[in-house]
């Protein structure tokens, strides 16, 4: 099926292999992962997270046969959502999003597609939402999180660039930022004052813009430790080039410390 474009939301083609059956829903967002994606959906499987909550794999268009329907099935992915619309993570997490409100969640867990995170850890993030709190961010780097192999200019650049500019924008103390494991509840996501389903969200905005704005709102946000671990050698799983792809990410934090992300009209 075809979902035409519509405002905030990009045009995108659904294939549904089940019908909603949890509370909750993962959505993975991948372009061409290979075989890193299959891996985490064996590693989910293996730990029975379909249990928790559908997993729906949110695709930029990936041509690899990563997204070949009978792998997904067999690793219980609920759901294949593929963007044919202009953007990257950012729409395609507002497709997600849409989706998801259609379906009737009561919150929504990210995570990258690379294989480099806990994907076992879901069911803390589910916990943590059904405690009342409506932003959860994974975090490495307080107890009982781990740090694996993180390229030393990233782990500097977190902890002392991106971690203290979104703490000072949220007015609220984070450690992990630019960690995109994290969850939120329906209701934030559906708060008037917050409106995630705007084309102004192409790229890592959205991440950016959701970390700061729950504590904004005076919502409920906390971490939950996670791990995310790097290859021990070879090239680095990720989609942000050093030199554009960074000065593109500070650009952004800058933009949504001085509130160029707020809703316009409330």
């Amino acid at each position: 099926m075809i979902y035409e474009k519509q405002l905030g939301v990009p045009k995108f083609k659904l294939t549904e292999y089940a019908g909603k059956s949890k509370d909750y829903v993962v959505l993975i967002p991948i372009i061409n992962e290979g075989e890193r994606i299959q891996k985490e959906l064996r590693r989910a499987k293996k730990s029975k997270i379909s249990e928790y909550a559908d997993i729906v794999i949110c695709d930029g268009g990936s041509t690899d046969g990563c997204t070949d329907s009978k792998k997904l099935q067999s690793l219980d992915v609920n759901t294949l959502l593929i963007k044919q619309d202009i953007g990257k993570q950012g729409a395609q997490l507002r497709m997600g999003f849409w989706w998801a409100m259609q379906r009737g969640y009561k919150g929504i867990i990210t995570i990258d597609g690379n294989n480099k995170d806990s994907i076992e850890n879901v069911p803390k993030f589910i916990e943590k939402l059904n405690y009342g709190y409506d932003f959860v961010q994974g975090s490495r780097f307080i107890k009982g999180g781990k740090a694996i192999n993180t390229p030393f200019v990233r782990l500097i650049s977190v902890k002392f660039i991106h971690a203290p500019i979104i703490s000072i924008t949220a007015r609220h103390h984070f450690t992990d930022t630019t960690n995109a494991y994290r969850a939120y509840s329906m209701r934030y996501l559906t708060d008037k004052r917050v409106q995630p389903l705007r084309d102004i969200f192409m790229t890592y905005e959205l991440l950016a813009y959701l970390s700061v704005r729950a504590t904004q709102l005076g919502m409920k946000a906390c971490e939950v430790p996670v791990t995310r671990a790097y290859p021990a050698r070879g090239k680095t799983p990720t989609k942000i080039s050093f030199f554009k792809g960074n000065s593109e990410l500070m650009k952004i934090l800058i933009k949504n410390l001085f509130g160029a992300y707020k809703p316009k009209k409330v």
